[in-house]
């Protein structure tokens, strides 16, 4: 077994971010530079607002002005909301002679003087001149959602991609945006592969990048369909993204319009959070989407809003208002500002929660880790419909001794913890804890094999065991470079997930993963690997 020296606990502190590669392993030293190495700053889940679920395909530049206006003025852009993201509807499909995009001047008129109008461009000034990001919206499809189900006035095909991904992501970029969503309502509709789609649009991507020198964050946005957990993680090389875990959470609601009396509804909500659950997925700046939020809109107490603003921080994916910015009450605006709650979420070792106890059927806890040693983001679900205790152990969050507690929606300190807590949680509620304490021991292992750094690389480390199924393990290497590397982790032989390597210089860094060792003992096998050249130097693991 290569097991090897002291154990140790997590060290965390940020580094450098930034594209691609392989591996080669430095065993010599590699205790050592477990012991001296440093988190690696990975980008955090974005932070913004989406106009599908108030505005529906009805979106302007008036409405757009608007909502970045009360970004601002609300506080929201303090807290760090940046992303004013325009959906469907912005544009009808329409292409001039050589396949450009032909935008309404009415919908998107000059803003300023010696502006044209019809011109995105400009709207991405006046948000950039707010000091916020824009974000815009296409389809991986020849035609987009509204020749599926168009929800308010008439459908219009080719509002999708298929077929210009280089021409309109370049134009996307050159247009200033920052993030763009690729929708699936036409890759579905043609039944096409996700995975092959997405991935042909992050090289599209990564080619308007370098011709540009502008980024655009990558949202994927194909519903959960084809697992894309377990692809969409760096698909076509891309080094941050997110991606849809599932359906629509409401259905737009629009004042003014017909579907102005829909309402948000909290088993909705719930679903999402289940169904964004893919902890051993969501790492290194790629994050599970349980899409956008319905804080303040219809539907929704104020007390459920809570739940929905804990569960999705704690899940860790990104926190996008779907509410109209203009209209929202003192007390959803407290929501979504609330800033231990929003650093839950922004936290920088840029995981997800994981469920470690029932003690009843509903009665859940979920314990996220945080970058601060011996720290830990919880949450006590109660899904049942009677108010009931919910209980955990400092063992479940893999704490040792005593542990103290603080209710981040109060304020409230709560005292220690010695070795379980429990708390009566009223129904459809929960509690949202900051718990500290000990961090129980990592395992460090050095590397079993490795192939010749100068060929296809791969590294494995064999033997390893773990107290959870789902183990958190810190990963030393070194890279160089100016961009950061892929590389490829397969465990026990299933499918695999790629982990970004911001660079580091020539100091060793690590970055944080959490990974089903489901073997029992110590029969577990990790294998890093890739095909690119040159790639992050694996120096060591160490496993909790």
């Amino acid at each position: 077994m290569r097991k090897c020296g002291d154990r140790i606990a997590g060290i965390f502190a940020p580094a450098a971010f930034a594209v691609l590669a392989a591996v080669c392993v430095c065993g010599i030293g590699a205790l050592n530079a477990q012991n001296a190495a440093k988190q690696a700053a990975i980008p955090p889940p974005p932070m913004g607002w989406s106009s599908w679920n108030a505005f529906s395909n009805t979106i302007n530049s008036d409405i757009t002005i608007a909502q970045a206006k009360a970004m601002v003025s609300t506080g929201m852009a303090k807290a760090g909301y940046q992303y004013i993201n325009i959906d469907e509807g912005w544009w009808l499909g329409q292409r001039d002679a050589d396949g450009n995009i032909v935008v309404d001047p009415k919908a998107w008129p000059a803003i300023a003087a010696g502006e044209k109008p019809g011109d995105m461009a400009n709207i991405v000034r006046y948000i950039h001149g707010l000091g916020l990001k824009a974000g815009i919206y296409t389809d991986a499809g020849k035609d987009g959602c509204g020749t599926v189900g168009p929800d308010l006035g008439p459908g219009y095909p080719n509002e999708g991609s298929e077929g210009h991904y280089e021409q309109d992501f370049l134009q996307f970029a050159r247009w200033g945006f920052d993030y763009v969503k690729v929708d699936w309502c036409g890759g579905d509709k043609e039944n096409l592969d996700p995975a092959i789609q997405y991935a042909e649009i992050a090289r599209a991507i990564a080619r308007a990048e370098s011709i540009t020198g502008h980024r655009l964050y990558y949202s994927i946005c194909n519903w959960g369909k084809n697992s894309p957990a377990t692809w969409a993680p760096g698909v076509g090389g891309v080094t941050a993204d997110i991606w849809r875990t599932g359906g629509d959470i409401v259905a737009p609601i629009v004042a003014g319009t017909p579907n102005a009396n829909r309402r948000a509804e909290l088993k909705e909500v719930f679903r999402e959070f289940d169904e964004a659950n893919h902890p051993e997925a969501e790492h290194t700046g790629f994050y599970n989407d349980p899409d956008m939020m319905v804080v303040g809109m219809p539907g929704l107490t104020d007390a459920q809003n809570r739940v929905h603003m804990s569960l999705w921080a704690i899940s860790g994916g990104p926190l996008l208002v779907g509410a109209d910015l203009t209209t929202l009450s003192p007390a959803s605006l407290a929501t979504l500002t609330n800033r231990d709650v929003v650093a839950v979420d922004q936290d920088p070792l840029g995981l997800q929660a994981v469920k470690v106890a029932e003690s009843g059927t509903g009665l859940q806890a979920w314990s996220k880790p945080l970058a601060k040693p011996g720290q830990r983001a919880v949450i006590l679900l109660n899904r049942t419909a009677a108010a009931a205790p919910v209980s955990f152990t400092l063992a479940d969050l893999a704490l040792l001794d005593a542990a103290a507690a603080k209710d981040l929606w109060t304020s409230k300190e709560l005292g220690s913890i010695n070795s379980s807590y429990s708390a009566t949680v009223p129904a459809g509620d929960t509690m949202l804890l900051l718990v500290q304490g000990k961090e129980a021991a990592f395992s460090p292992y050095k590397p079993e094999s490795s192939l010749d750094a100068t060929r296809n690389q791969s590294v494995t480390f064999t033997r390893v065991s773990a107290k959870h199924s789902m183990a958190r393990v810190q990963i030393t290497y070194t890279n160089p470079g100016k961009s950061t590397r892929l590389a490829e982790l397969r465990i026990n032989g299933r499918i695999a997930t790629r982990v970004a390597f911001p660079p580091t210089g020539n100091a060793p860094a690590i970055v944080t993963i959490q990974s089903q060792l489901d073997r029992p003992g110590k029969n577990n096998e990790l294998t890093f690997s890739t095909t690119a050249d040159p790639g992050p130097a694996i120096q060591s693991i160490a496993v909790q």
